[in-house]
Order: C-alpha cells, then sequence, then structure tokens
C-alpha cells in the first residue's frame, strides 16, 4: 500500500518510513496537516498515518478539513490512522469519534501497525 505520514518529528518520521518498509509498503512525509491536504489533494493514497499533534494544522484539524472536503466532493473516504503519544483512557474513542479510523500509539511498531491494518480491513 502507499501511505502518507503527517508527522512533524525526523526521528518519528524515519520510524514510520522504517515500519512501513518492513511491510513491503511505501510512503510520503509530509511536516504538518496542511501539508498532509495538500498531499492528499494531489496524489493517491491508500492509508494516512496522521500525527495529533503538529504545527501549523494539527492531525485532528486536517482530519476535520478532510472528512468535509470529502463529504463536498463524493470523493470516497481515505483510511486515516491517528497517531498519538497520548494513550490514555479515552483517547480511541475521541479520536475515532473525530473522524478517524484507526488509532495507534507511539512508538509506531510493525505488530502494532499491522493489527490497526487488519482490523480496518487493510491488512
Amino acid at each position: 500500500m502507499h501511505f502518507l505520514v503527517a508527522e512533524d518529528n525526523t526521528i518519528n518520521q524515519r520510524i514510520a518510513v522504517r515500519v512501513l518498509q518492513q511491510m513491503g509498503h511505501t510512503g510520503v512525509l509530509v511536516s504538518d496537516g496542511a501539508q498532509a491536504l495538500k498531499a492528499l489533494g494531489a496524489k493517491h493514497f491508500d492509508c494516512c498515518l496522521m500525527d495529533v499533534s503538529m504545527p501549523v494544522l494539527d492531525g485532528l484539524q486536517a482530519l476535520a478539513m478532510l472528512r468535509q472536503q470529502e463529504a463536498a466532493t463524493g470523493r470516497a473516504r481515505l483510511r486515516v490512522i491517528m497517531v498519538t503519544a497520548h494513550d490514555g483512557p479515552g483517547e480511541r474513542r475521541r479520536l475515532l469519534s473525530a473522524g478517524a479510523d484507526g488509532y495507534v500509539a507511539k512508538p509506531l511498531s510493525v505488530p502494532t501497525l499491522q493489527h490497526e491494518l487488519q482490523a480496518l480491513g487493510l491488512g
């Protein structure tokens, strides 16, 4: 699969790309939600890994704008998996309620991402 990875931290970017490569997938990196929306408008992706906390436009703001664009244009819903360091109680419910399809906590790992992709029917 071809992923868009929206992540502002360079170490986390490297981890995400390595995890995707280990799984046989490819990824394009962007550093904030505004860049993510631009990339999503220009190219096809099978799935998006979106960090919750980013500069310029955070992951939840970008997700809300993406869902609005999909509804307005009739474009197919892109599977978005939110990635966050905050793995507290209720976090999954909060992110899914905001329009995410899935959720993984940092640090990203192959088993964690595989599990989430399988839960979404993508793995």
